[in-house]
């Protein structure tokens, strides 16, 4: 990718493609909005300036081309160069933790709770009891996960409680590390890891896989 990208003629047609009109699946930078949508996770030291900054800023900054800056940053960064779309989702980082300032989608801390606030609630989309079962349930069900999803006698006990009337998200594309509110107690595998709000000392949790996993080599 890089021996392309400092080839002027591959530089050229990747840049019309880039801005050629959309196919039936388009491309991440244009479904996010252009380069405003998309914040650049620098990995050199010597960029880290520009950690949280938009595209669109940092080709101010340097008063150059957008698609010439992604292509510069690319380049200098040897393809190590992280980037939040205003349209994906996010893995999941513990904010007392190595990662806990890094840059970051807001969805990390907010997916769930501005589901049940923004959506449920607030503008009534779904049931209160079918958006639960979407985040319960269903994917235990669809992922074959059993012993999980529901509470039954028997069943690991992870459990959420939280209050329907104020439960919202607070993270922001500027300010991602920022908890949801409105979430009382977290149980994982019956352990407390959350109370009133406030993480505990408990880390009962362990990776989850499916029927169909294979480990590596076999």
């Amino acid at each position: 990718m890089l021996a392309r990208l400092r080839d002027p003629a591959t530089r050229a047609r990747i840049r019309a493609e880039l801005l050629a009109p959309p196919r039936v699946s388009d491309r991440f930078m244009r479904a996010a909005g252009g380069p405003a949508g998309v914040i650049v996770l620098p990995f050199a030291d010597s960029l880290a300036r520009y950690t949280g900054k938009r595209l669109s800023e940092i080709a101010a900054l340097r008063h150059a081309d957008p698609i010439e800056t992604l292509f510069e940053l690319v380049t200098e960064e040897r393809a190590r160069t992280g980037a939040i779309y205003f349209i994906t989702d996010f893995g999941g980082v513990a904010p007392d933790g190595p990662f806990g300032h890094d840059g970051v989608h807001p969805r990390t801390y907010g997916t769930f709770a501005r589901i049940l606030g923004h959506y449920v609630r607030d503008l009534k989309l779904l049931p209160l009891e079918s958006a639960v079962r979407k985040m319960t349930s269903l994917p235990a069900e669809r992922v074959g996960l059993t012993g999980r999803g529901l509470l039954r006698p028997g069943m690991y006990a992870d459990v959420t409680v939280f209050n329907p009337d104020s439960i919202a998200d607070r993270a922001t594309f500027e300010r991602p590390h920022q908890p949801s509110v409105g979430v009382t107690y977290v149980f994982v595998n019956g352990q407390m890891v959350l109370r009133q709000g406030r993480l505990t000392q408990a880390r009962p949790g362990r990776g989850l896989r499916g029927p169909g996993y294979r480990p590596a080599g076999r």
